[in-house]
Order: C-alpha cells, then sequence, then structure tokens
C-alpha cells in the first residue's frame, strides 16, 4: 500500500527557501513539494546581480536551480504567480490568479523588498530598487539611454549598483545620509578605505546628504537635499535598504513584528507554517546576510525531516563581501568604546587594514578590508569567544613572514564556507568521501562550492587537500578542457618532444575527444604552438577569440573600439589633433580617457574601422589582446618634486620593447619615480618603483575582478638590470602560464621563492630567458599595418556585410 505523501508547499523561489529545500531532499524528506515563485525565473543567485550588471555573467549565468532541477526532483513550480492568502481553516495556499493547492506544511520565504524614501517624486519614471532581475534590467536599458545616474545608499547594493552603472559608462554619485559607507558592516577606517578605492574607480561621492525630493516632470531630471543643494540625474537607484516582505502574513493573520514572527524551530503563529530568510524575526532580529538564512533553513529542513537537530538560537552577524573587487570582512562588535582593547594594522601601499577588538580579553569583534585570508579564523574565534594569546595574535596579525593558510581542520563541519550557496564544511567532506571526487570542479557540480563568485575556492581547495592528503596532488590534476586529459604541461612538452606544428596536427596526434577541439582548447593551443615557434608558427586567426580575429574591440551595440598605443602614457599635441580630427571625421561616439593612460576612440562603425586606424596611423594599442596592455607612468624626475627616477622615459622604452607579443593572458605594468604609487605599481604584473638607489620591482598584482597587491620581487641599480629582469620574468610567464592565467594566479601557483630562484639566482638561466624573449619581440609586427596591406582578409572582415 503506497502511503500519500504530506504536501509541502514553499512560498517564496529564492536562496533561502529553495536551500531549505534542498536540504530536506538531502535529508530524505518525504514531500510532495510545490513551490510558488513571483518572479518569471526558476531560483537565482540574488549576491550575483551587480556581476550581471557590469557584464561579467548572464542571467544564465546566476541560475542556480534551472527548471531541470524542479523536473528532476519530482517538484511542482510556479513562476510569476504570487500567493495572497494562507487558508488557516481550509488548509489551502491561495494566489493571485485563484489558483488553490491544498498544504499540509508551508513554508514562508518572501524575502525583502527595496525600501523606498517616502519623498516626493520617487514614483518618476527612472526611479528604481535594486533587488531583482527586473531591477538589473531597468539599470541596463537606462545606460544605453541616458548619462548620469544617482544612486542613494552607501551600503553593500548601493555601492555595487554604483559600480555596474560605472562599467556601463554612466557618471554616477552615490547619495549617502551618513559620512561613512557600509556604517553597519565597516568602522571608519576601512570605510574611508573603500570610498579612495571606489573612486579610484570612477564611483562619485556626495556624503552627508539627505535626499529631501526628487525633481522632474514625469522622469526624474535631479535630487534635492535637505541643505538646499542639488545633483543633476537622469536615473535614480533607491539603494537605501530592505524591508521585510511580510504582506502574504499579514493578510493570513500570521503574527507580525518588522519581519514574520518565529520560534527557535523557525515556526509562525500559525500552526504547521514556518518561515526563513529575510522576511523572518527571531528574537527581535531580522538577518539580511546569506550566512544566517542557509543556518535558519538547516535547522527547519533537520526539523521537517524529523532528523533531531538544536534549536535554532541566533546567528554570530559576519559579512564577508566583494564589493567592486575589494575584499571586506566584519564580525561581531566592531566599532571600538572605551571598554575595547584594540589591536589593528594598517597598510597603505598594499591597501590593507585589519582590527580586532577584544574585551576583557575575549575576542568581540573584527574587520578586514583587502586581505581577508584571516575571515574564517577570525569569525570561529568570535562565535567561539575565544581568549586572546599569543599564539592567536601570530595566527591573526602575522610575524612577517609567508602567511599562514586557513586552518581547514579546525573549522567546525557546520561551518559555512561558501556564502553565496549555503554549502558548509562537512557536505564538501562528505562529497570528497562518500563519491571519491578529487576535483573542485566535482565538489562544484555535487554540492554548488564555488559555482557563484568563486570566493570560496581556495578554502575549498583546502578541505580537498585535507581529506585527500598525501594523494591530492596527484589526484588533482586536470586536463586543460574536456576535450583532452592533457594538462597544459604534458601538452608544452609533447608539442616539443614530436614537433607538433598546428593546432590540428595537436589535437589529432594528442588523441583530442572532440577533433575540432573547443573555445577554451584552440585559443590556448595556437599560443603554445606560437610561444614554443615564435618564427616559424603561422598564426592560426579562427583558433582566436572574436576581439583578436578583427584586432579591434567590439562593443554591445555592434560598433568598435580603436585604441592607440600611447607609449608611458605620453602623446603630443600634433597626435592629440589626428585623433581629434578622425573621431569628428567618423562620428565616434565617445573619446575615453581609460585607467591606463590612453584615449579609446568608443563607437566606431565597424565598415570605418581599417579607414580610421590608415587615417590615425599610429600603432596598436592591444586593447584587444592576451599582450602588453599599457605601461602606466607617473611624471616623474622629469617634472614632480619627489620623483628620483624618470618613469616616463623607463616606461616608454618598456613599452616599446614589449608591444605586440602574446602572453597567456594580458599584461600590465607601471613606472613609479619614487615611493608615492601614484600610477599604482602594486596592482599590475610588473610594477616598478623609483628610488635614490635605483629600481625596486614587484610581480604579480592584480587590479580586476580578483584583485592582489604585488610581491616585492628584487631591487637593481641600474636600467639594464631592470630591463633583463622583466624580460626574463615575462618570458619565464610566458613559456610557465596555463592560458588565460594572470600572472597574479600564476606567482601563487608558482611560488614567489621558486620565481626569484630560477631568475635572481640564475644568471645564466636569466640571460638565456632574456635572449628568448629578444627573439620572439623580433618575429612581431603591427597588425593594422598587416591588416591593411592585406586587401582580403580587410573585405572579409569589416566590408563583406555591407550592402
Amino acid at each position: 500500500m503506497t502511503v500519500e505523501k504530506e504536501k509541502l508547499v514553499l512560498i517564496g523561489n529564492g536562496m533561502a527557501g529553495v536551500g531549505t529545500i534542498e536540504q530536506i531532499l538531502k535529508l530524505g524528506g518525504a514531500y510532495d513539494i510545490t513551490i510558488f515563485g513571483s518572479e518569471p525565473h526558476p531560483n537565482y543567485n540574488r549576491i550575483m546581480l551587480s556581476y550581471v550588471l557590469e557584464g561579467s555573467k548572464t542571467i544564465g549565468d546566476i541560475i542556480l536551480n534551472d527548471r531541470k532541477w524542479y523536473e528532476d526532483n519530482n517538484i511542482t513550480l510556479h513562476t510569476g504567480a504570487t500567493v495572497t492568502r494562507i487558508d488557516e481553516a481550509a488548509r489551502l495556499i491561495i494566489t493571485d490568479n485563484g489558483m488553490t493547492v491544498p498544504y499540509d506544511k508551508a513554508i514562508i520565504a518572501t524575502g525583502s523588498n527595496s525600501f523606498i524614501l517616502p519623498i516626493p517624486g520617487n514614483n518618476k519614471e527612472g526611479v528604481v530598487g535594486f533587488r531583482d532581475i527586473a531591477d538589473c534590467d531597468a539599470m541596463l536599458a537606462a545606460a544605453k539611454q541616458y548619462r548620469t545616474a544617482a544612486v542613494i545608499g552607501g551600503g553593500l547594493l548601493g555601492l555595487e549598483a554604483a559600480k555596474g552603472l560605472v562599467n556601463l559608462g554612466m557618471d554616477v554619485t552615490v547619495v549617502h545620509l551618513l559620512e561613512d559607507l557600509m556604517e553597519r558592516q565597516l568602522d571608519r577606517n576601512a570605510s574611508s578605505m573603500l570610498q579612495s578605492e571606489l573612486e579610484r574607480q570612477g564611483v562619485k561621492f556626495a556624503m552627508g546628504k539627505q535626499t529631501v525630493e526628487l525633481t522632474g516632470e514625469e522622469r526624474v531630471n535631479g535630487l534635492r537635499f535637505s541643505d538646499g543643494t542639488e545633483l543633476a540625474a537622469d536615473f535614480v537607484v533607491m539603494a537605501v535598504g530592505i524591508k521585510p516582505n511580510t504582506l502574504l502574513a499579514q493578510e493570513s493573520g500570521i503574527t507580525v513584528n518588522r519581519g514574520i514572527v518565529v520560534n527557535d524551530y523557525l515556526q509562525t503563529s500559525m500552526a504547521d507554517v514556518y518561515s526563513v530568510g529575510e522576511c523572518t524575526e527571531h528574537r527581535g532580529i531580522c538577518y539580511g546576510l546569506v550566512a544566517p538564512l542557509f543556518e535558519q533553513g538547516m535547522v527547519l529542513a533537520k526539523h521537517l525531516s524529523g532528523v533531531p537537530t538544536q534549536p535554532y538560537e541566533g546567528s554570530v552577524v559576519s559579512t564577508k563581501l566583494k564589493i567592486s573587487g575589494v575584499d571586506v570582512f566584519s564580525a561581531g562588535e566592531f566599532i571600538e568604546t572605551a571598554e575595547h582593547t584594540v589591536i589593528s594594522a594598517k597598510d597603505e601601499w598594499k591597501r590593507t587594514y585589519k582590527k580586532i577588538l577584544l574585551k576583557n580579553n575575549i575576542i568581540v569583534g573584527a574587520v578586514l578590508f583587502g586581505d581577508v585570508t584571516e575571515s574564517a579564523n577570525l569569525q570561529k574565534l568570535v562565535k567561539q569567544g575565544a581568549e586572546m594569546t599569543d599564539e592567536i595574535y601570530g595566527e591573526v596579525m602575522g610575524g612577517g613572514g609567508a602567511k599562514k593558510g586557513l586552518s581547514v581542520e579546525a573549522m567546525a563541519d557546520e561551518e559555512i564556507v561558501c556564502g553565496c550557496n549555503g554549502v558548509t564544511k562537512k557536505a564538501i567532506v562528505d562529497a570528497v568521501t562518500e563519491n571519491g571526487f578529487t576535483t573542485v570542479d566535482e565538489i562544484k557540480a555535487c554540492t554548488g562550492a564555488t559555482r557563484s563568485c568563486g570566493g570560496c575556492k581556495p578554502v575549498v581547495e583546502q578541505i580537498l587537500q585535507f581529506v585527500l592528503g598525501d594523494s591530492f596532488q596527484q589526484s588533482a590534476k586536470q586536463g586543460i578542457c574536456t576535450c583532452t586529459s592533457l594538462s597544459r604541461d604534458e601538452i608544452v612538452a609533447e608539442i616539443t618532444a614530436k614537433g607538433l606544428k598546428t593546432t590540428k596536427e595537436v589535437m589529432n596526434v594528442l588523441g583530442w575527444k572532440q577533433a575540432e577541439g573547443c573555445s577554451k582548447c584552440r585559443p590556448a593551443v595556437n599560443y603554445y604552438l606560437g610561444m614554443i615557434y615564435p618564427d616559424t608558427h603561422e598564426d592560426e586567426k579562427e583558433s582566436r577569440f572574436v576581439n583578436e580575429r578583427m584586432s579591434a574591440n567590439i562593443q554591445k551595440d555592434g560598433t568598435f573600439t580603436v585604441v592607440p598605443r600611447m607609449y608611458g602614457g605620453v602623446t603630443t599635441p600634433e597626435d592629440l589633433k589626428k585623433i581629434a580630427d578622425v573621431s569628428l571625421k567618423y562620428d565616434v561616439k565617445v573619446v575615453k580617457v581609460t585607467g591606463g593612460q590612453r584615449l579609446d576612440l568608443i563607437g566606431v562603425k565597424k565598415e570605418d574601422v581599417p579607414k580610421v586606424w590608415e587615417e590615425l596611423d599610429m600603432p596598436s594599442g592591444y586593447a584587444y589582446a592576451k599582450s602588453l596592455r599599457t605601461v602606466k607612468t607617473c611624471v616623474g624626475s622629469q617634472f614632480c618634486r619627489f620623483g628620483t627616477q624618470d618613469s616616463m622615459g623607463m616606461g616608454a622604452i618598456l613599452e616599446r620593447k614589449y608591444e605586440r607579443l602574446d602572453f597567456p593572458a594580458k599584461f600590465k605594468m607601471a613606472v613609479n619615480g619614487c615611493p608615492r604609487n601614484c600610477a599604482e605599481s602594486c596592482t599590475k604584473d610588473i610594477g616598478i618603483v623609483g628610488n635614490d638607489g635605483g629600481w625596486e620591482v614587484f610581480i604579480g598584482g592584480n587590479g580586476g575582478i580578483k584583485p592582489r597587491i604585488a610581491d616585492s620581487f628584487c631591487k637593481v641599480k641600474t636600467d639594464e638590470e631592470l630591463i633583463e629582469v622583466c624580460s626574463a620574468v615575462m618570458q619565464f610567464y610566458r613559456e610557465t602560464g596555463n592560458y588565460l592565467e594572470r600572472t597574479s594566479e600564476w606567482v601563487e601557483r608558482m611560488g614567489l621563492e621558486q620565481i626569484q630562484q630560477v631568475i635572481l639566482e640564475n644568471e645564466d638561466n636569466r640571460k638565456e630567458l632574456a635572449a628568448r624573449i629578444d627573439f620572439a619581440l623580433a618575429q612581431v609586427s603591427d597588425p593594422w599595418k598587416k591588416m591593411l596591406d592585406d586587401k582580403d582578409t580587410r573585405t572579409a572582415l569589416f566590408e563583406q556585410a555591407r550592402v
């Protein structure tokens, strides 16, 4: 006889609710499950909306559970349907379109809504919140049509929205009521450092401003502040906070305070109805961060599955976030008072800050900025109320040597490793031990850890290494893609040993599973062939990415960006006039000064690109290529009263020497004339800082999505020594780097000491590396000189589509 399953209805198709359902399924809970979601999409990662806004991810990329997942788990999904009432007497769920569904147990997970300031003009056209895909779509559409935007609110969502709009080309000002950004998570020092970093990235700020009115007719055109000043804006994003979505609970007679009131097992005042997530109030607290919501979900899942569980007793609030590429963390108390003992360290060169607060020698809170390596350890110590000791101080504050890795062995089983997807250490350990997993990709497919922002990948790797022990290195080997099981080193060795000359030959001889390869391996193999045979390899354009094939950057509207080279960021009045004349002649939409100290000519029609290059008659800036992009400089000793070295002259020398050469990934350099770091050498692949005695070289910096401060590599006395060291580092990177691996990742993988040993401690080897890069450089030529002389290629790429 078949026993009918109890009917479980989830109201709200977001991360907290569906995360609870996932836990119930893992625990074997036997329910007939129905899920309602007001949005038309399956469950997606709301945390990743900012990545969609900035263009690094699509909507598809942030879907956590596609529709097939619901089908595979026999879950009935209703999207675009809003539940309006729970009828307790009839045990029915009622929707806005008249649908009724019976339930035995129900979970409310309706999340929260953007808080819209109750001020005149808040309903004008061009005013949005930032909570869902529809808001994201509105912002993307606005960026295509309007130029100026204001974001009201200096919290996480506001800052992410602002940076995304800046990346879309808008002039953005963040308006914040207080003087400190993210005042609920950061202290004044960390807030100030964050503001400085975002200003460097192009975001403007109006701090201490209270918005009292949005001006304009039907559409917003500005903001008016309480002090009488105004700010012009064609588009306004309200990001001043969130408000628990309690409407359903109120309409159903469930007890509501600020949120839906629950007990320690997440039960509401209505029998068999539970609540999790941002809509929930537990012991007077509504949580808006991901980790507490998953902790609630785990307790509720065990309770509903009949598995013994400790009650939910609240969460120690900690925040680990990446804001526009900057890592920040806070846990517990973070604003010091007279009661606190403060331990702090601030490094303005590396842009890092660390603070720990003690009460009676008990660790009660912490703030990290820039380097969050110790976040998991500090979170544990705050949660445990640990007493500060010399040993703990050495661990978390560092002793000047190499950083100590996270102690995954000491992590509790229930500690959340992946905050985006609520994956615990135990879930990862179980995935490895029960399934025999040996790679992060396998863990990602099974548990979801690392599948969103990827910030937890280092910890996942450490857990994998901890579980596998000595077998970790051998089992961790992966092919460069699914077409082959061969690693990068094996492919390069086989090419050399067998004398393979073309991509097709490599794939055929080395037994590729897919004869034509894929978009991941074709460019990689083409690069390896060019690196091994710089004088004989014939570049295979069909194996390159589209921007490299076109030798230009294609934009989202189908136009192109032309970027001429400006050596060391220096140009002449004659070249500027030439750029202006060509821009006017070919109706260039925007001429933008870049962070790399050159000019982007944005919006060139496809058929005009060759003519623009021809009339500019300037070298390509290679803004589209895996090669040297720019050498950023300060004015140095030529003009600056603090300059000790000629940074502009050295920058031009380096850029002229290394331009056009292919690398595993894009390559950026900077030269400072003194340690004041105006050219930002600390975030470049090679950063050079002048001093009275010569030059200091830094390597492995990155200012992109995954920022990394460069490591000090060596000091040299002469320009000749500097160039030789740069050549050796570049060639060693070219010969050992994985395709698309930035130097920031390469340095961490290879190890700084090994690179120093190969280059600094072996003069013969250093000179051989320098000689090999000189030989490769002798083979390169400007792509647009070639393109303009090759009528067939020019016609095929740029004129074929013309009618």
